[in-house]
């Protein structure tokens, strides 16, 4: 039912319906069962003959992504308002919602709007008006009025994911900066990472344990050695050089 808690929810109404019976009434939804006054707030009651036929208007203020922000009543007849939808059966027997009238509720983004409708309530006609509510018509000598209130945005989940973003991208940083020399654009402070990034550069122990042992490697003609056999080349190479010089000193000494 809906009572004072209701009226005074921050949370904006999610969805609008109407039972033709109280004890029918879905999960989570508030009924408006009485006037501000304690009548019957029966929307199908007939002013002649008394029928068994009953109709109550209910809402929900269950989260979801859309909510009510605005409410008419309209003749059956009229033509549909831009951007409303009528409520035309009732919600636990799929019958004719109303008689002559038809409720149309326009729904908006729940991020989009920054208020919605709050609370609705039905008062007798012509008894009084209600403070900070907005009356949308009048059926069976009753009027229908709704309150608007502010929508609570929820909090982004975005931030917290931006946050650990920014902790991986310090730790990427930190190890390049310990480990092989990097590129960076510090363009809006991006850095790039290179294909051979944080690939280890380790030489083979065979060539560091023992070079004289290295074996002679012949690539297309080409030989590989060892820096000890390049010096031990060299020197034979100096070597013969110098013997090859001696007998043109010795001539030279001879003829002097």
């Amino acid at each position: 039912m809906s009572d004072m808690s209701s009226q005074m929810s921050t949370d904006p109404i999610s969805a609008i319906g109407v039972v033709t019976s109280l004890s029918k009434v879905t999960a989570g939804y508030y009924v408006v069962a009485q006037t501000t006054d304690g009548c019957d707030a029966d929307l199908w009651k007939d002013g002649l003959f008394k029928s068994k036929v009953t109709r109550y208007l209910c809402f929900t203020r269950k989260t979801g992504p859309d909510v009510v922000v605005d409410l008419k009543l309209i003749d059956i007849k009229d033509m549909l308002p831009e951007s409303f939808t009528p409520v035309h059966e009732t919600m636990d027997t799929k019958e004719a919602a109303m008689r002559k009238k038809r409720l149309c509720v326009k729904m908006s983004p729940r991020e989009a709007v920054k208020t919605a409708v709050h609370d609705i309530q039905i008062i007798a006609k012509s008894k009084y008006h209600l403070v900070n509510y907005t009356c949308i018509g009048e059926i069976n000598n009753m009027g229908i009025w709704y309150r608007m209130g502010d929508v609570p945005q929820h909090q982004s989940t975005q931030e917290p994911f931006s946050i650990a973003e920014s902790d991986a991208l310090c730790n990427t940083t930190s190890r390049r900066t310990m480990g092989r020399p990097h590129y960076e654009h510090q363009i809006s402070g991006i850095y790039t990472m290179t294909a051979l990034e944080d690939v280890p550069f380790v030489i083979s122990e065979k060539f560091c344990e023992n070079p004289t042992m290295m074996q002679q490697v012949n690539l297309m003609g080409i030989t590989i050695k060892s820096l000890a056999e390049i010096e031990e080349e060299l020197n034979l190479q100096s070597c013969i050089a110098v013997h090859l010089r001696e007998p043109f000193w010795s001539d030279c000494m001879f003829n002097f």
